[in-house]
């Protein structure tokens, strides 16, 4: 599905900050701590009156999720994902509580998508993987050997801290899914210090809210908009956004590598969108922005309206844009949108136009 989740919020953290040295004045202290990890930057803006009890706390969480990269990450060989990957199609492998727990999460989403959420699709992501670093493009016969290890149904589930694969040559990659759930354990970890007043972005693209800002009722949070024009907004308080977009490689170039894959086809996708979910947790926002981008406006509009306390909203590169879900509402160009309908679905749709991967 991708390797890397694309997402252009990174000037939150700096309008939350000025918003914090303003607010200082009256007695509103903050801590403010990053980390590069998981090949991104994970942030982490805290407040609270007792400085190194934030400060503790920001360190704690920031370190887990150093652990947990040691647990998911698909580039070290030495990771608990990379010897799975190396073994478990030999015999059952028994693994800690956070793999197992995130590899189960990620074929529930798999299962209500249809298997546009796929797991499973490392190795056709590899290849992909090799043609964005320079590499020449797959051939179809690589191609085609890479789908053949695709299939999120040969992972077997042995409860409770086995896995086996049912395939000699498949591979996961958790990219789609490991920063969202290394975002909910920061989380974890920050309540667990008794914080509760903050903002953690792992590298712009997933996001999650622990209450809101001294003076406010939640965090207002600025999302992608491929063309400008819509300025979407969403306010947070104890939920997460995530946000996916395709690279521009495979829809300006037809085939040159994108990160986003089609597990049915091994190809890029193309796609003029950007998508953003809310939803409870970073887990699910992550997976379902991947999801939701996949499947396209109509598919993945069917779908966010099955999920509770989900919304997401599609927007082009021309502005046009699709809103659907439960219980959440954004907020474009200094409207409010409704995403709750007062109707049997509970689910609001806006549609003007129709792309070619729905």
């Amino acid at each position: 599905m991708r390797w890397a989740k694309y997402g252009l919020l990174g000037a939150n953290l700096a309008m939350l900050l000025v918003a914090a040295i303003e607010r200082s004045a009256q007695s509103a202290t903050f801590v403010h701590q990053k980390r590069y990890v998981m090949g991104t930057v994970f942030e982490i803006v805290i407040y609270d009156e007792d400085l190194p009890k934030a400060d503790a706390a920001a360190r704690a969480a920031l370190d887990e999720v150093v652990r947990l990269d040691g647990v998911m990450s698909n580039y070290k060989p030495e990771s608990e994902l990379s010897r799975l990957n190396r073994t478990a199609h030999l015999h059952p492998i028994r693994v800690s509580r956070e793999l197992y727990d995130v590899i189960e999460q990620s074929i529930y989403y798999s299962r209500i998508s249809g298997g546009q959420f796929d797991i499973s699709v490392g190795p056709v992501v590899d290849l992909w993987k090799a043609a964005l670093a320079g590499g020449s493009l797959p051939t179809t016969a690589e191609q085609a050997a890479a789908l053949r290890c695709v299939g999120y149904k040969e992972i077997e589930l042995l409860p409770p801290d086995r896995i086996e694969f049912h395939s000699e040559c498949m591979r996961l990659d958790l990219g789609a899914i490991g920063k969202g759930y290394a975002v909910d354990r920061v989380a974890e970890v920050l309540k667990a210090h008794g914080i509760r007043r903050a903002y953690i972005d792992a590298g712009g693209s997933t996001i999650y809210a622990v209450g809101a800002p001294p003076g406010a009722n939640a965090w207002n949070v600025q999302l992608r908009d491929p063309s400008g024009k819509l300025v979407p907004q969403i306010m947070l308080m104890n939920n997460s956004v995530s946000t996916s977009e395709q690279s521009a490689p495979s829809v300006l170039q037809g085939e040159a590598p994108g990160h986003i894959v089609l597990p049915q086809t091994g190809k890029p996708l193309q796609t003029r969108y950007a998508v953003s979910v809310a939803a409870p947790t970073a887990t699910a926002s992550d997976a379902l922005s991947t999801t939701l981008l996949l499947l396209g406006p109509t598919k993945g509009a069917a779908l966010a309206k099955t999920l509770h306390n989900v919304a997401a909203i599609w927007i082009d590169s021309d502005g046009q844009r699709t809103i659907a879900g439960d219980g959440v509402g954004f907020q474009l160009a200094g409207e409010r949108l409704p995403v709750a309908l007062p109707s049997a679905s509970g689910t609001t749709m806006e549609t003007a136009r129709k792309d070619s991967n729905q």
